[in-house]
């Protein structure tokens, strides 16, 4: 008996690079569905929030379709979401760029600043040092990961009391450390671009479908 692909709503919010982000989950075995339709993603076994661009301009487009709300009620139910690059920032309290402060959806506490390194953007192929426990980068501890961004979170200081599992944070480096990825419970985010990462981008995306309800 053949099991149906799990579907993957990719929030379709007016973010550039979503094509991409569709024909990368395919490949990597689910139902990927481009929407903003709230029935099909409450339904859906994931739900993907793409986002490149500036801080305030994605939290601008989500704001116009309530996509707070949407992303909100996944995770109170348990639901996965998963973020990419500024759909990864966009979880945290707030972003700063380029003197302008903008709040984001508050999932995580902490900030996003410009990164303090000798070249910014930081564009191309990095290493990541995975955090404890973590799923997505499961047989990918050696991989390189698509990189294109001058902003990041710097620190985590989200406090976890057990019994509630610790998150795993992972981290690379561009001048300064930064978050490149982070899985806390429903909620996973990646700051590069798993759609760009060839092989092992691909990888990361089956490993995280693998954890999605069927």
């Amino acid at each position: 008996m053949t099991v149906a692909a799990p579907i993957v709503a990719v929030l379709d919010y007016g973010s550039g690079n979503v094509h991409s982000a569709v024909k990368a989950l395919q490949a990597a075995g689910a139902d990927a569905r481009l929407t903003r339709d709230r029935g099909l993603i409450a339904e859906a076994a994931g739900l993907l929030v793409p986002g490149v661009g500036a801080f305030s301009a994605v939290m601008e487009q989500l704001t116009a379709i309530r996509g707070g709300e949407i992303i909100e009620r996944r995770l109170a139910g348990g639901m996965p979401v998963m973020g990419i690059c500024v759909g990864m920032q966009i979880m945290f309290e707030r972003g700063i760029e380029r003197g302008i402060d903008t709040e984001g959806l508050g999932e995580w506490p902490g900030e996003v600043t410009a990164l303090d390194a000798p070249v910014v953007p930081h564009m191309g192929w990095s290493r990541v040092q995975a955090g404890e426990g973590s799923r997505l980068f499961d047989g990918l501890s050696d991989e390189r990961f698509y990189f294109v961004h001058s902003n990041a979170a710097q620190k985590w200081t989200l406090d976890v009391i057990p019994p509630f599992p610790q998150p795993a944070v992972t981290w690379s480096t561009h001048g300064v450390p930064f978050i490149a990825a982070v899985e806390n419970g429903p909620l996973s985010a990646t700051q590069f671009h798993p759609e760009k990462s060839g092989a092992a981008g691909i990888q990361l995306l089956r490993n995280w479908i693998g954890t999605l309800p069927r």
